[in-house]
C-alpha cells in the first residue's frame, strides 16, 4: 500500500499568497530627488524646498536622509570659508580708512569748538605749517588722479572762465555790497567793511580743490585749473580789486605769490601724479591712509586761524562781523550754484559742476587777505573779518560736502 504525503507545493502556495498583499503595500515609493544644492545653512530653505517636491510622509526616512545630506553640505561649505574671516577683517579696516572723509564736517565742526574752548590747543599751527599742510592735500588730490583727467579738464575752457568769473567778479560785488551794508546799515567802522571787500579781492583756497575731490572726486582736476589760473592771476587782480572797492593799492609780493603756487599746488599734484603713474604698488599702499590724515590736517587748518586770533573774533563787534560773514559767504555759495546751472544746463554733468562752481565761488584764501591787511593796514579791524571768513569759510564748505554726499548716495 502506497502513501501519498500531501502537496508540499500547494501548501506552500497558501502561505505565501496571504503576504503578497502586506508585501505589496511596503513596497517604497519612488525615491524622492537628490538636493545636492551647496547653499548656505538655512532650515526654512531645506522645507521650503523639500514641500516644493511634495515629498509624502511614506518617504519620511528618505527626506531625513536627504536634510541630514544637506546638513553636512552646508557644514563642509562653513569650512571651506572659514579661512576666509581675517581676510573680511582686514577688508573692513581698509574700507574703514577709506570712508573716514565722511567724518570731516564733523571733525571740522569739534575742532572749532575746541579752538574757541582751548585756543593752545591750535596755536602750535603757525602760518609756516599752513603751506605744507595744503601741500600734502592737494598730494592726496595727486595720487588719485591721473595726467588724463587733468587734459581733460583744460577742455573745458567755459566752465574754467566761469570759475574765473564766479572767483573775481561775482565773489568782489558780493564783498563790495556787503561792506556797505555793514557800514551804512549796522554801522561798524569803516575798516570793518574794508575788511569785508579785502576778502572778496583776493583768489579762490586750496580747500575748494579738496571738498571738490570728496564730493565729485571727477570734478577734481578742474577745480586744481580754475583755482591755479586764479591764484596765478591774483598778483595783478587783487591790487585792481582792493584799488577799485578800498581805495587803496596793494603791492603785492609777485615772487612770493608765484613761489606759494608752485609749493603748495604745482609741486604736490605732480608728485602724486608721478608716483601714481611709475610706482602704483606704493600709490596703493598708501592711498588708503591718506583720508584720515587728510582730515586730521584740515583741522589743523581750520582751528589754528580761529585760536591765533581768537581776540579779534571775540571783539564787540565779532557776533556782527559773524553773521556778516556767514551771510556773505552762504550768497557766494547759492550764487555760485544757480548761475553755474543757468549757464550750463544743458551739459551731461550739470550737477557735479554746479557744485564745483559753487566752492570756487564760495571760498577764498582769506588767510592771503588776512596776511594783507596784517601788513598794508594799520587798523586792526581791517584783519578780523579774513580771520572769521577763514574758520567760516571751511566750516561751511564742508557741510556742504557732508550734505551733497548723502543726497549722492
Amino acid at each position: 500500500m502506497a502513501l501519498h504525503a500531501p502537496s508540499t507545493t500547494h501548501h506552500h502556495f497558501q502561505i505565501r499568497r496571504p503576504n503578497l498583499p502586506r508585501f505589496r503595500h511596503r513596497l517604497p515609493s519612488p525615491p524622492p530627488p537628490n538636493l545636492t544644492f551647496r547653499v548656505p545653512h538655512s532650515h526654512s530653505l531645506r522645507f521650503s524646498l523639500l514641500r516644493s517636491h511634495s515629498i509624502s510622509p511614506i518617504c519620511r526616512c528618505a527626506s531625513v536622509k536627504s536634510s541630514d545630506s544637506f546638513d553636512s553640505e552646508s557644514d563642509q561649505n562653513y569650512a571651506s570659508e572659514s579661512p576666509q574671516i581675517p581676510q573680511r577683517n582686514k577688508v573692513s579696516f581698509v574700507e574703514l580708512l577709506k570712508k573716514s572723509s565722511s567724518f570731516l564736517p564733523h571733525v571740522t565742526i569739534a575742532s572749532t569748538l575746541l579752538a574757541l574752548v582751548f585756543p593752545p590747543s591750535f596755536t602750535w599751527f603757525t602760518n609756516r605749517y599752513y603751506a605744507p599742510a595744503l601741500g600734502f592735500l592737494m598730494f592726496a588730490v595727486g595720487v588719485n588722479s591721473s595726467e588724463k583727467d587733468f587734459l581733460e579738464a583744460f577742455k573745458r575752457p567755459a566752465a574754467i572762465f566761469a570759475g574765473y568769473i564766479g572767483q573775481f567778479v561775482v565773489k568782489p560785488l558780493l564783498g563790495y555790497i556787503f561792506g556797505i551794508i555793514s557800514v551804512a546799515i549796522f554801522g561798524l567802522p569803516t575798516p570793518v567793511g574794508a575788511g569785508i571787500m579785502l576778502v572778496s579781492c583776493v583768489s579762490g583756497a586750496q580747500l575748494s580743490n579738496y571738498a571738490t575731490f570728496l564730493t565729485d572726486p571727477q570734478m577734481a582736476p578742474l577745480s586744481i585749473v580754475m583755482t591755479s589760473l586764479s591764484t596765478a592771476t591774483a598778483v595783478f587782480v587783487t591790487p585792481f580789486l582792493s584799488l577799485l572797492l578800498i581805495g587803496k593799492r596793494l603791492p603785492v609780493d609777485v615772487k612770493g605769490m608765484v613761489s606759494s603756487i608752485l609749493q603748495i599746488v604745482v609741486t604736490p599734484i605732480v608728485a602724486g601724479l608721478l608716483l601714481n603713474r611709475f610706482l602704483p604698488q606704493i600709490c596703493n599702499a598708501i592711498r588708503p591712509f591718506l583720508p584720515p590724515l587728510s582730515v586730521l590736517v584740515t583741522a589743523c587748518c581750520v582751528g589754528a586761524p580761529l585760536a591765533i586770533n581768537i581776540e579779534s573774533v571775540l571783539s564787540p563787534f565779532g557776533l556782527t562781523i559773524l553773521l556778516l560773514i556767514i551771510t556773505f559767504h552762504l550768497t557766494a555759495f547759492i550764487a555760485g550754484y544757480f548761475l553755474t546751472g543757468m549757464a550750463f544746463h544743458g551739459a551731461p554733468d550739470v550737477k557735479p559742476l554746479q557744485r564745483t562752481l559753487s566752492y570756487e565761488t564760495g571760498m577764498q584764501s582769506s588767510l592771503l587777505a588776512l596776511a594783507l591787511a596784517n601788513r598794508f593796514f594799520q587798523d586792526p579791524l581791517v584783519g578780523v573779518p579774513p580771520a572769521i571768513s577763514t574758520v567760516m569759510m571751511s566750516l561751511m564748505g564742508f557741510s556742504l560736502v557732508m550734505v551733497w554726499t548723502k543726497r549722492k548716495e
